[in-house]
């Protein structure tokens, strides 16, 4: 099956490169484009937001960004100063963003990308820490009932 994927990514990232592995995992080789070095463009980057259901702030990333020094957390600014922000600094776009047929998804924690999947799952698999997510039939892994049983 063809499917269209894009995935934002970051490879010094655990989690966007988690995202990436999960999508392979369902037998999809998607567009991966290295944002820092094609950052999207402003259109692109409001178009992914809006399909999202997120806000320009939700997708601001303030670890390891210059987000303190641009005072990006005053609520006095508004979404065309935050994606100005973005714009000129790429960093500061949250990372690993899928845009796919069924929808668009900030993937943080990476197993969010599974919502947005047309493919199942095609064994197991887990996180870069060992985490579990996917089972040895493509089913996901409710992490959070593991650890109430613990």
């Amino acid at each position: 099956m063809t499917v269209d994927i894009i995935i934002y990514h970051n490879p010094d990232c655990g989690t966007s490169r988690n995202t990436l592995a999960l999508i392979r995992n369902a037998g999809i080789e998607p567009h991966v484009i290295e944002y820092l070095k094609t950052p999207p463009s402003r259109a692109m980057l409001e178009n992914l937001i809006a399909r999202a259901g997120m806000t320009p702030r939700d997708l601001l990333r303030e670890k390891g960004t210059p987000y303190a020094e641009l005072d990006l957390g005053n609520p006095a600014l508004d979404d065309g100063a935050l994606l100005d922000a973005m714009m000129a600094h790429p960093i500061l776009i949250n990372r690993p963003l899928v845009a796919s047929p069924l929808g668009v998804r900030l993937c943080r924690p990476s197993e969010k990308v599974l919502d947005i999947l047309p493919t199942p799952q095609r064994g197991a698999f887990a996180k870069e820490d060992g985490e579990q997510v996917v089972d040895a039939d493509g089913g996901r892994v409710d992490t959070r009932q593991e650890v109430a049983n613990g």
